[in-house]
């Protein structure tokens, strides 16, 4: 078996198809190949999902009721940038899909989809995980364990990170280098929620104290940055 179906078999995967005809013979097909494939009828049920389960890979139709896939995947896109997103489309849907350029959609398949062409896209969707995975801290004494929300040092112990360090942390590492704006810091970070700059320097403290090394640069009124 090649590398990357191993790696698919340990993924859950959400699949959004409201014609139930279709949704059951792809999902029991997937599950062959994924670890567990979650269903959801609709953009609606689709997005309750993500949110209790937080799947590695979304694979959704455009066209649904209630809520379409364009809607649950906009959503979903509001805070979470990185999850791999899979696109299912008619050939009608072309000008539907001017809306969905800004979505970060891994790739667009057309109906009806054959096997191999499911296969290959999601064999990009592991490629954009194993990216993200491979996040580091560059120096001696320890690695950022981005999949697994925590800081492994060189003697081997782990110090797990909150979610919020976590996504900092992965913020300042994917701009290393360049001053990062409170703005940037409270979408990314905070998301939905109103970021103080008290609560800001409290959580760049608590995370400079599991850091072998003051990497966190602080600029003054501006923002902060990730220095090695």
């Amino acid at each position: 078996m090649e590398l990357w179906l191993e790696k698919l078999k340990s993924l859950r995967l959400l699949y959004a198809e409201d014609e139930e005809g279709i949704r059951k013979p792809m999902a029991n097909t997937l599950s062959y190949y994924l670890k567990e494939v979650l269903e959801a009828r609709n953009g609606e049920e689709g997005l309750d999902i993500y949110y209790e389960q937080r799947p590695d890979i979304i694979l959704t139709d455009l066209r649904m009721p209630k809520k379409d896939g364009l809607y649950m995947v906009k959503e979903i896109r509001k805070s979470d940038k990185k999850t791999p997103i899979l696109m299912i489309t008619a050939h009608t849907d072309k000008e539907y899909l001017l809306s969905a350029i800004e979505l970060k959609i891994e790739k667009y398949l057309i109906k009806p989809i054959a096997l191999d062409e499911l296969l290959g896209a999601l064999k990009l969707c592991i490629s954009e995980i194993e990216l993200g995975r491979s996040l580091f801290l560059e120096c001696k004494n320890c690695q950022f364990d981005f999949n697994n929300k925590r800081i492994v040092h060189s003697d081997g112990s782990e110090v797990e990170l909150t979610h919020k360090e976590s996504d900092f942390l992965e913020l300042l590492l994917r701009k290393k280098g360049m001053i990062v704006s409170y703005e940037e810091i409270e979408m990314n970070v905070w998301k939905e929620e109103y970021m103080s700059i008290a609560a800001l320097r409290t959580l760049v403290k608590s995370l400079r104290k599991k850091l072998p090394n003051s990497f966190i640069r602080n600029h003054s009124q501006t923002g902060y940055s990730f220095e090695v």
